[in-house]
């Protein structure tokens, strides 16, 4: 707790879903002095808005949280804009961090910057054996230049930066824009958005079932029934390739556990250690939802990495972080809020 009480901490992306929760969790362990640097006081693709925030925030430690992120369709549509506006974020907030000399700087990379056919699990020293995969390349290339320049800036300047290798997060507060939202909110759109929308075409034939059944008393014809319409969802690939992912609130758990104790520029993964193919999610949420309609597999749309899944040995040895939500337990909040929004 004494680690947080009088340093004076930026958050990029401090707005965001991961932000919002980091920025709980400082105001737990009882830090005082927390700045955020977001859109639109700060553009930190910009250098001048980079060295202005330094300059009025004066942070002891950066945690690098601000990306430009999105789903296989999103990441799809803008390659270039993925790779130069979290290449550009990433270098110069780090080289303007040695150059006002604060004391840590704490990057968040990203588990597309594992080579497409890693081992499973991703042991951190795999990192750089093969290239990602090509939908999401220029995102997790562009995040990887932290892991270089972290490294390369302790070697040369004896610089204390720190880079993190999060799986994909999901929660309550999560992104649900159909445009850019990872697979888990965007199944849960889909599962709850499809059965409400049925329900109200379902009330809208009871009306018009009723006003039938009325017209065909008056007239004396013979009553009919029309079929009730049945939700369907369409769900990109084949459901084969796996997946892990991590509660949000225990990522922001292991990100602070590690700005307090960990100390070198070799990656370190954070993730739950569990594996499951998008076949048994979709029949997760299908469950956990209601959903009773059809799931549509659209085998023309891309299935990305084959496999994902980390070893997250190393966090629990150098910081003590262990994921504690159960993925059931996870979802089902998630669930919850998102019904709740609506």
């Amino acid at each position: 707790m004494n680690f947080w009480e009088n340093r004076r901490i930026t958050v990029t992306g401090g707005k965001g879903f991961l932000g919002s929760y980091i920025l709980e969790k400082l105001q737990k362990r009882g830090c005082k002095n927390i700045a955020i640097a977001d859109l639109p006081e700060y553009n930190l693709t910009r250098l001048p808005d980079i060295k202005r925030m330094y300059q009025e925030q004066k942070p002891d430690i950066v945690i690098h949280l601000a990306a430009v992120v999105g789903g296989i369709g999103a990441n799809r549509e803008n390659p270039g804009k993925f790779f130069y506006e979290n290449a550009i974020m990433g270098i110069q907030l780090l080289h303007e961090a040695y150059i006002n000399k604060i004391e840590k700087f704490v990057a968040l990379g990203t588990i597309c910057a594992y080579p497409k056919f890693t081992p499973v699990p991703f042991k951190e020293e795999n990192i750089w054996n093969g290239y990602p995969e090509e939908t999401n390349a220029p995102y997790g290339l562009a995040k990887k230049m932290m892991l270089v320049q972290s490294q390369a800036y302790r070697q040369q300047y004896g610089f204390n930066s720190i880079f993190l290798l999060p799986v994909n997060l999901y929660g309550p507060r999560d992104n649900f824009d159909p445009k850019s939202s990872h697979v888990i909110p965007a199944l849960i759109k889909k599962c709850v958005d499809a059965m409400e929308q049925t329900k109200v075409k379902a009330q809208t034939e009871v009306n018009k079932n009723k006003s039938l059944l009325d017209l065909n008393l008056d007239l004396n014809l013979p009553q009919t029934t029309q079929p009730k319409p049945q939700p369907s969802i369409t769900v990109w690939g084949t459901g084969k390739p796996s997946r892990e992912f991590i509660y949000v609130e225990d990522a922001a758990e292991g990100i602070l556990l590690a700005a307090e104790k960990y100390n070198k520029s070799d990656p370190v993964n954070i993730g739950a250690g569990f594996e499951k193919t998008i076949k048994d999610l979709v029949n997760l949420i299908v469950k956990l939802t209601g959903f009773k309609g059809k799931v549509i597999w659209d085998t023309s749309k891309p299935d990305g990495q084959p496999r994902r899944m980390l070893d997250t040995s190393k966090a629990k040895n150098e910081f003590g972080f262990k994921s504690r939500t159960s993925f059931e337990v996870g979802l089902k909040k998630t669930i919850e809020w998102y019904g709740n929004k609506k």
